[in-house]
Parts: C-alpha cells; structure tokens; sequence
C-alpha cells in the first residue's frame, strides 16, 4: 500500500506491549508471534578477568584485550528477549509484508544503504523455515527490529541474557561441551532451540554457536576501560558492530558469552550472522 504522495506504507505485524514478567525465565509470545523469555534486572561481571588456559585462534588473540577489564554492569530495567534467533519463517513475513520498500522502519542511514545498494532483494542463505536467518547487514535487522516493535539488545543486555548473575564463561556454565551447542566441526546451523542442554539460565536458546548475532552496540576494543557501569550502551558512533556469541564450525573461544567479534561494519552479511531482539 501507498499514501497519495506515493510513499510505500507499511502496517507493523503487531503491537507489543513489553510488560513486566515475574521470573527469569518466564515465557511469553510477542505480538509478532515471537517466543520471548524474561530476564530480570540485576548485575553480572561483563568482560573475561582471567585468561588462563584460553586458546584463541590466532586471528582471534589480539583481540582478547578488549573483553578487559572485567567489571560488574548492572541492568536497571528487565526485559523481554527473542528466545531463539529469529528464523527464516518469521523474517519471510517481514519480507511478505513489503517491508524492504516501506523507508518507516529503516533509519536514516540504512535506507541510504538500501537504497544505493545493488539491491535484487534479500539474501536467502538456505536452510528450512526453524533455521536462523542468516546473510543479514546489520541494518535489515533494524528495519526488521523497527517492525516488530522491538531492538536489538545492546551487547551488555545480549551477554546478561547469556552469562546471568553468575557470570558464566558458556550458556550453561563454566566447562565447555560440544555436546550443547552448534559449534566445532559442524558445517551449517541447525534448526534452532536443537541444543536444549545449552539454553541459559533464562532459557534462551543457541546463545553459543549455530549463529553469531549482531548487538546494537558500535564497536571500541578500548570501551570497557571507561564504560559506564549502569545500562551501558555502547559507544556514540563506530565504524563496526558489535556480534556475540560464536558460530558453526568456529571453536570454543568464540562461542563464549564474553568474546566480542571485531571484524564487521553495518553493511555486511554472510551465513554465520543472525540475530535475536528484546522488547522493554
């Protein structure tokens, strides 16, 4: 549908009321039709302290540095998070609804890149409707985010949903398992919520491997040193997004909660990103 001045118009799936739940861990389905967990306010140790016995891959080791220091972040407000990553099934009504064409849910600058862009329309990387959408910029996931009525989370609420109070190195806890998570010698994602053993302490799945998950934080490896400590959301301005949370076929370092991937601007996809968004 268009407006008489011919601007392609929208309707958002839904309004979300985000409320308030009572436990961590409490269920609830969006106005979207989106399975989201509750995770309370509270504080944890962002970042890694010690760094014994880690073996980063050797691209990976100079950027070990910018997990430190360690230090306790409180999240004043809970919110509601995606409890999986959001799939191709619920971004192909995304897709449906006309959104790509609908400039309401892009900001300023991601309509500038969907606009310039050589653009024959979204990227499908496969895999059936319950796999994670995958090849998706940054900014495709804001618009869609703009949709939904929700956001990404910002890199210290997306590592409290994973880590909670205790401030574990893994989803589950503090000793790797292969067995939980859609990670080492694996060659594509898998449906996800496949690895229910690996959920987190608020039951939010794949939150280690199967895909890596853009955050709404920009980039600074030197941001922890002088990061506010209360609701911190990332530095102003960047040239690289922030992503958590490992991959398939990557290895145990990365698929850390604290592990912070370093490589990628706003514009960029391929088929180890996806994402999950919080309401609240």
């Amino acid at each position: 549908p268009t407006t008489t001045s011919g601007v392609f118009v929208v309707e958002p799936c839904g309004v979300t009321v985000p409320g308030e739940g009572t436990a961590p861990g409490e269920t609830r389905t969006d106005g979207c039709g989106v399975a989201q967990v509750w995770v309370p306010a509270g504080s944890f140790v962002q970042g890694t302290a010690d760094t014994t016995g880690l073996e980063p891959p050797a691209w990976a080791e100079p950027e070990l540095a910018s997990e430190q220091p360690a230090h306790e972040v409180t999240i004043t407000q809970g919110f509601w998070i995606d409890a999986h990553e959001v799939t191709n099934a619920e971004f192909k009504v995304f897709i449906d609804a006309g959104g790509y064409d609908a400039a309401q849910f892009w900001s300023e600058k991601g309509w500038a890149f969907r606009s310039e862009w050589d653009f024959a329309g979204p990227v499908d990387c496969g895999g059936g409707p319950e796999y994670p959408r995958v090849c998706v910029t940054w900014y495709e996931a804001e618009a869609y985010a703009n949709w939904r009525g929700a956001r990404l989370p910002t890199e210290s609420e997306w590592e409290y949903a994973a880590r909670g109070p205790d401030s574990l190195i893994y989803p589950w806890g503090d000793e790797w398992d292969p067995t939980k998570a859609n990670v080492t010698e694996l060659q594509h994602t898998a449906p996800v919520g496949s690895y229910p053993d690996g959920s987190s302490w608020v039951g939010a799945f794949d939150m280690a491997g199967n895909a890596m998950e853009w955050v709404n934080d920009w980039l600074d490896t030197d941001y922890y040193t002088a990061e506010p400590q209360v609701d911190p959301t990332g530095p102003e301005q960047g040239f690289k997004k922030v992503e958590k949370g490992g991959w398939w076929g990557s290895d145990p370092f990365v698929a850390r909660s604290a592990y912070r991937h370093f490589e990628d601007p706003p514009t960029y996809q391929d088929h180890h990103i996806g994402f999950r968004l919080v309401s609240g």
